[in-house]
């Protein structure tokens, strides 16, 4: 009876791996029938194969078709292979595993590294490929002796003291394969040949270097498939070295080899039980280890091992689970590495999700980087691009139909205020309306701590991306105190504003932003700015500022942000670049000529533009010198540095029936001049906030004061992206700066192209504040898109109307999800917090 409860257990135990094995077979099918997968799969237990299967070709080229016996280059999982002919030589009584380096290899520079930090990864050594390729010759191919060479002449520095940190380094593993030729007396080839793959029984397993191997007739050919094509991408002028790669491998004969780890037939057992240990480090009279042994990963340490490897056009893993005797192998070529993503889940128990793709197809790509638009489709996996070109859809796959409009990238709004609206509206209709997936918020020196964001968007994950600016006014506040900014900082405050920089830099600020034109920041120095400025360079983030003045002290202004760029060595950014000052009107093309100035000295300086002659803030800003009682600074702002009557209060809580009016119409109303009518609302707004201390957006304004003539001009500079300076209302900005652009002045006014346009919104809007793999259509890049009819796309938000929704922006999807579609909201929320 006890027989058969165990027999019948077997049985179950059978059946379940069956079930498993066909789990993880559907999973890289259906990864290869969507071309992410060409390689073979075995799964054994015990020893005995569970799941043995080839998907796909040897050789793209020929259509030849892969057999469980092709060899692959393995990569790096030849490290284990390099370690055992180690493991046998020390056997044999010819090596000790903490003898020096040198004492094999005299000309090697480094006196303190010993064979077992060459085999754990822990020597400190520099990796050879940047090495190799500075001194190359133009006909050079890398040799193991040349290696030894190099080092020998060039002694590059190492990275740590050996045996007190662990860092993965080729150069390691190609030094122990000289090593073992020097004591062998044969080549590596050889030696693998006579010690490891004959006794063992390995049919399909040999070391390759060019010049000198000749191929094997069913050796695999890596290959990098892009936008839908394969080109070979198999050896490189590296692959003259062994040690470190270049070992074929079928998956039957590793099987053979991981088998043999159980019985030690090569190694002796005491030696071969170093491998699968971690590996001792010790730095600063601190003892630790690192999850490591001789060329295997220790997943679980006496349990579960591990080893990838990666070259061009192979991707490969080994997984052994010695409790449980389990084996898997998996072996490809290509360059998509998601097979060997789903071969570890299924080791480990994980989920077996392969996720689909997507063809948009019928579209005119407008890619993001100003080339000009071409017909192609774009397909999608998850969040990311995967391809873009003539492509033909897979089997299954959904498509959809572009309608012949335009795909572009997702818009970047590079100064956005529309973060503040995002717990309560996180569907965000007002940037994507408009084609926008990812707002920069911190702006003007106003900003939440990255805490807070993050916390946010885990609690109410929003439809679009969030990035951010640090706040100089922020820091201020926190360091100071709200009520005490009305002066220079002192040197120990700005030293605490330092730290509280640098914490955010680290966190993944972009940089750091100022309103200096703002009563938080207007009495801050020239010297407080910068010492933050050089805190932000030397995380390489960048600067971005609302400048000190953007009417009567313009010029000043800008010569302090070129100041702070050349002294700081900092990228710098003009917010919403401007003329506010109606004597200057028209020197727009003299402000950028001295801008390029900056930049041929350079300054990397550059700029955002909203397409809009008013702007919005408050009537404080009116006042350069912040003499807001003073009747001659307010009769110089009515005449010169905006237009009363064609300047609309937007918000007056002290009278809210003057909303929608005018300032002169107020004016009228009350008997009095402009100029008096402007002080008397600021003192009515400040008595106000007094009595209503909780109180926002008191009092606002529309302020008309450019000219579509340097508008145009600013948006036209090569070094200036689109922005909206935007928020949920108020100012029509919020809901149609982007396709104010794209209908009034591309299409309309022809200022610019629209591979131009989109350009500004996208890729040259991601390099100026610093966002990474975003604002281009290109594989890997993420997949934030919009669908746009050129022919239709315009803005529809007015003063009266700010809310108004745009027209001819017809899908956007965000990080892969559709989240707008025919005007409305799809309901989901992708979106991220994305880091410097």
């Amino acid at each position: 009876m006890r027989k058969l409860t165990v027999l019948a257990f077997a049985c179950c135990l059978s059946v379940y791996a069956m079930s498993q094995a066909r789990s993880l077979d559907s999973a890289l099918t259906a990864l290869h029938q969507s071309g992410r997968f060409n390689g073979v799969v075995l799964y054994a237990e015990k020893g005995r194969p569970v799941l043995s299967k080839a998907y796909g070709v040897a050789d793209y080229r020929s259509g030849k078709p892969l057999r469980l016996q092709s060899p692959f280059n393995l990569a790096s999982i030849t490290k284990q292979f390099v370690c055992a002919s180690v493991l046998i030589l020390h056997d044999r009584g010819k090596i000790g595993l903490d003898d020096k380096l040198q004492q094999y290899l005299p000309t090697i520079p480094y006196d303190k590294v010993t064979i077992r930090q060459l085999m754990t990864h822990t020597s400190g050594l520099p990796e050879y490929f940047d090495l190799f390729m500075t001194h190359r010759g133009s006909n050079d191919t890398l040799t193991n002796a040349m290696l030894v060479d190099l080092l020998a002449t060039h002694h590059p520095a190492p990275e740590f003291e050996p045996g007190t940190a662990w860092n993965y380094c080729n150069t390691n593993y190609a030094l122990l394969a000289s090593v073992v030729e020097k004591l062998s007396g044969v080549t590596m080839e050889t030696f693998f040949q006579q010690e490891i793959a004959r006794p063992l029984g390995l049919k399909n397993s040999y070391f390759f270097r060019l010049p000198a191997t000749v191929s094997n007739p069913g050796q695999v050919v890596g290959f990098l498939e892009e936008n839908g094509k394969r080109r070979v991408a198999d050896l490189t002028v590296m692959d003259g070295i062994l040690g470190d790669g270049n070992l074929f491998s079928s998956a039957e004969d590793l099987l053979k080899w991981e088998q043999s780890l159980y019985q030690s037939k090569l190694i002796k057992p005491a030696t071969l039980a170093q491998a699968f240990e971690p590996v001792k480090i010790s730095a600063a009279g601190r003892d630790s280890s690192y999850p490591y042994g001789f060329g295997w990963f220790i997943d679980k340490q006496k349990e579960q091992f591990s080893h990838t490897g990666g070259w061009t056009g192979f991707v490969n893993i080994i997984l052994r689970d010695v409790k449980n005797q389990r084996t898997l192998i998996l072996l490809s070529s290509g360059s998509d590495g998601t097979g060997l993503g789903i071969a570890r889940n299924f080791f480990n128990g994980a989920g077996l999700t392969v996720t689909p793709t997507r063809l948009i197809n019928n579209v005119w790509v407008i890619d993001g980087t100003g080339s000009p638009a071409r017909q192609a489709s774009v397909r999608l996996a998850g969040d990311k691009i995967m391809a873009v070109g003539n492509l033909k859809p897979y089997s299954g796959e959904e498509i959809i139909d572009g309608g012949g409009k335009v795909l572009a990238p997702g818009f970047i709004d590079t100064h956005s205020h529309l973060e503040g609206s995002l717990d309560n509206k996180p569907q965000a209709l007002a940037a994507l309306n408009q084609g926008i997936t990812t707002i920069v918020a911190g702006q003007d020196g106003y900003a939440n701590w990255i805490d807070s964001l993050e916390s946010s968007i885990k609690k109410t994950p929003p439809a679009i991306n969030l990035a951010t600016y640090t706040g100089h006014t922020a820091l201020r506040e926190m360091v100071m105190g709200e009520n005490d900014l009305h002066r220079p900082s002192t040197e120990a405050e700005l030293q605490k504003m330092k730290e509280l920089l640098m914490a955010e830099m680290k966190k993944g600020s972009l940089g750091l932003s100022t309103g200096l034109e703002y009563d938080g920041a207007w009495f801050s120095t020239y010297h407080e700015v910068l010492e933050l400025a050089k805190v932000t360079a030397g995380e390489h983030g960048r600067y971005m500022s609302h400048l000190r003045s953007e009417d009567i002290n313009l010029r000043d202004a800008i010569d302090e942000i070129i100041r702070i760029g050349r002294e700081a060595k900092i990228p710098v950014q003009i917010s919403h670049l401007k003329i506010g000052l109606k004597d200057d009107w028209g020197s727009a093309p003299d402000i950028l000529a001295w801008l390029q100035r900056a930049r041929l000295q350079g300054i990397d300086i550059t700029a955002d533009v909203y397409p809009y002659e008013f702007w919005r803030s408050t009537l404080k800003v009116l006042f350069p010198k912040t003499d807001y009682n003073n009747l001659a600074s307010a009769e110089f702002a009515v005449n010169h540095s905006f237009d009363p009557a064609q300047s609309v209060l937007v918000a007056f809580k002290p009278q809210p029936e003057y909303r929608g009016k005018t300032l002169s119409e107020v004016a009228t109303l009350r008997g009095t001049s402009p100029a008096h009518t402007l002080m008397a609302l600021i003192a009515e707004a400040e008595a106000y906030r007094k009595k209503n201390p909780d109180s926002s957006g008191v009092e606002g304004i529309m302020g008309k004061s450019m000219t579509d003539a340097d508008v145009s001009a600013f948006l036209s500079w090569q070094h200036a992206n689109i922005c909206s300076d935007g928020s949920d209302g108020g100012h029509p900005r919020g809901y149609g700066s982007f396709t104010r652009v794209l209908g009034h002045y591309v299409r309309e006014k022809k200022i610019m192209s629209l591979e131009n346009a989109i350009n500004k919104m996208t890729a040259l809007a991601a390099e100026q504040v610093g966002i990474q793999r975003r604002g281009v259509i290109a594989p890997g890049y993420f997949a934030d898109l919009v669908l746009l009819d050129p022919a239709s796309v315009k803005d529809n938000a007015t003063i009266q109307n700010p809310m108004a929704l745009s027209d001819g922006i017809l899908k956007v999807w965000v990080n892969g999800e559709p989240v707008f579609a025919d005007k409305q909201a799809t309901g989901k929320y992708p979106g991220k917090f994305l880091k410097r």
